[in-house]
C-alpha cells in the first residue's frame, strides 16, 4: 500500500479516518411501488435510470450529506453525493463526522484521488478499494466557505462537461434508434432476416500479443500495447495504452487501422465482448492478445452493422453465455465459440445504407467529443488546482 501525502503547500489537513465513518452497502430486493431510491453504482454518473428498494431493516441508508464511493468493480473508486436511498453492496458511504465540513467539497476531492485510490485496489480480477488507503488520503480542510467557493466553481466547471457528455448520449440514442427502425431488434428479428452462423461473415480473426509495459506517455519513435479498456466504452480510445520497451516488442505488431473493427474477447460480464471501430491508423499502436480484429467479408458483412448488433444489450446475452469463466472472474470467449454463435444478417445493400447513416452522424459526434475533451481537461485542471490553493487566493 502507498501512503498518500499532501502538498507542501497545505497547512490544515485531516485524514479520512478522522473525517468519515465508512460503511459498506448491503445487496437490496428492487421493488418498482416503493419510495425508497435503491442506489447503484450507475447512479453515481448520472440519473438516468432510477430503481428503488424495498424497505428492510438491514438496509445500509444515506443520506443527501453523505459521500458515496464504488467499492468494488471495473468502476471502483467513482465518487457521488448529495443522494438518498439505499446503497446496494458494491458501493460505500463516507459519514461526515464534523460539522466544519461540506460534503460536495470531500467528494470532488476524492474525485481528485481517483487514480491513487484505483492503484492502491485490491483483488486481481475485480477491483476492491483498500479500506487503509482510503482511510489514509489527508484531506485540505479550509473554512466552511472556501469549501463551498471551491465546490461551486468545480460545479460550474462539471456542468459543461456533462452537457457535452449528454449531447454525446443523444448521438449515440439516436444512432441505436436507426439501428432498430432499420433492422428491428436482433433478439426477436421481427423483420424475420436470415440467420446464420457469425463465422460465415468473418475472413479471420486477429490478435496481437500481449507484453508488459510502463503506463506513460509515448514518446517518438516508440512503440505501445493497447490496454481492453481501449474498447470497452463503444469508442476506440487511443490513449489507453502501456509503452513498451524495444527489445519487449513481439516480432510481428497487429497494429489498428481505419475501418477496424475490434472484439474484447475477455473482460468483466458486463463488458465481455465489447467492441469498437478504429477511427484511424495507429502505426505506433499495437494489440494485445485479449483484443481480436475481425476481418469481415464485405459483401456479407458491414462492420458498423456488427459493432451495433454486437453492443445491443439483448444481443449481448447471448455473448455472455458463449464466455467460459465464473462469474466472480475474467470471461473468456474462445474464436471456436465466436464463429458458432447465431446472428441475423440482413441485405448488404441495407446494411451499407445503414453504415453511410451512422457515419454521418458520428462526423457530428466527433465535433462534440472535441468539446467534450476541452471541457474535461477544463475540469481536471480546475480540480487539481482547487486542492492547491489555487481557487481560493
Amino acid at each position: 500500500m502507498t501512503a498518500e501525502h499532501n502538498p507542501a503547500s497545505l497547512s490544515n489537513t485531516i485524514h479520512i479516518r478522522d473525517l468519515v465513518k465508512v460503511s459498506k452497502g448491503k445487496k437490496c430486493e428492487e421493488e418498482s411501488h416503493s419510495q425508497l431510491r435503491y442506489i447503484q453504482i450507475e447512479d453515481l454518473r448520472h440519473n438516468d435510470n432510477l430503481k428503488y428498494a424495498a424497505k428492510n431493516k438491514n438496509n445500509v441508508l444515506c443520506s443527501a450529506e453523505d459521500i458515496i464511493i464504488a467499492w468494488d468493480g471495473a468502476n471502483a473508486g467513482t465518487i457521488g453525493y448529495g443522494l438518498e436511498g439505499a446503497i446496494g453492496s458494491t458501493l460505500a458511504k463516507l459519514s461526515p463526522l464534523k460539522n466544519n465540513v461540506f460534503s460536495p467539497y470531500v467528494g470532488r476531492f476524492l474525485q481528485s484521488k481517483f487514480n491513487f485510490l484505483r492503484d492502491n485496489c485490491t483483488g486481481a480480477t475485480i477491483p476492491h478499494i483498500s479500506k487503509p488507503s482510503l482511510l489514509s488520503i489527508q484531506v485540505p480542510l479550509p473554512s466552511l466557505a472556501e469549501q463551498q467557493k471551491i465546490a461551486a466553481i468545480l460545479d460550474a466547471a462539471d456542468s459543461l462537461r456533462q452537457k457535452d457528455q449528454q449531447l454525446i448520449e443523444k448521438y449515440n440514442v439516436l444512432s441505436q434508434s436507426l439501428f432498430l427502425d432499420m433492422f428491428g431488434d436482433p433478439v426477436v428479428n421481427p423483420k424475420e432476416w436470415s440467420i446464420t452462423a457469425f463465422g460465415n461473415s468473418l475472413i479471420d480473426i486477429v490478435g496481437g500479443k500481449s507484453v508488459g509495459g510502463e503506463q506513460r506517455p509515448i514518446k517518438d519513435n516508440e512503440k505501445a500495447v493497447l490496454k481492453i479498456s481501449a474498447v470497452t466504452t463503444g469508442a476506440f480510445n487511443s490513449l489507453e495504452y502501456k509503452v513498451v520497451e524495444s527489445c519487449e516488442l513481439p516480432e510481428i505488431l497487429v497494429h489498428p487501422q481505419k475501418g477496424n473493427l475490434l472484439f474484447s474477447r475477455a473482460n468483466t460480464r458486463e463488458l465481455v465482448g465489447a467492441t469498437c471501430i478504429v477511427d484511424k491508423d495507429y502505426e505506433y499502436l499495437f494489440l494485445p492478445d485479449k483484443i481480436w480484429r475481425l476481418d469481415l467479408k464485405l459483401d456479407m458483412a458491414s462492420n458498423w452493422y456488427l459493432r451495433f448488433l454486437l453492443t445491443h444489450e439483448g444481443f449481448r446475452e447471448n455473448l455472455r453465455k458463449v464466455a467460459t469463466g465464473t462469474s466472480g472472474s475474467m470471461l473468456n470467449i474462445s474464436k471456436a465459440k465466436l464463429k458458432q454463435l447465431k446472428i441475423p444478417l440482413p441485405p448488404i445493400t441495407l446494411q451499407n445504407q445503414f453504415a453511410e447513416r451512422i457515419q454521418l452522424i458520428e462526423t457530428q459526434k466527433q465535433q462534440a467529443q472535441a468539446s467534450l475533451e476541452k471541457s474535461e481537461a477544463l475540469f481536471n485542471s480546475l480540480l487539481q488546482l482547487a486542492f492547491k490553493g489555487g481557487l481560493t487566493a
